[in-house]
């Protein structure tokens, strides 16, 4: 769900723009990156407030136990980053 929704905020945001979709495992941890080269979010405070989508995938992450960054992307764009812990696994 998370990186439906960052990829939302990437068509609806972003303009033309082009989205990388990186997913790395460690033994105790899943990592989520999306990354796109877009304008980034709309500056006007309205479009920003309207929207629940990064409010709701930083409550996702949170309830997982995990972190969730979100930021303008050196060079432009807008980076989305979560970090879940894999605890409670079956291995």
């Amino acid at each position: 769900r998370i990186i439906q929704e960052a990829l939302t905020n990437t068509l609806k945001h972003a303009g033309p723009a082009n989205a990388t979709v990186t997913i790395n495992y460690t033994d105790s941890s899943i990592e989520l990156k999306i990354l796109d080269d877009g304008r980034g979010p709309a500056p006007a405070p309205t479009q920003l407030i309207s929207g629940r989508g990064l409010i709701g995938m930083r409550e996702r992450v949170s309830l997982l136990g995990g972190d969730l960054q979100t930021v303008e992307a050196p060079g432009g764009g807008f980076l989305v980053k979560a970090v879940l812990p894999l605890a409670g696994r079956i291995s």
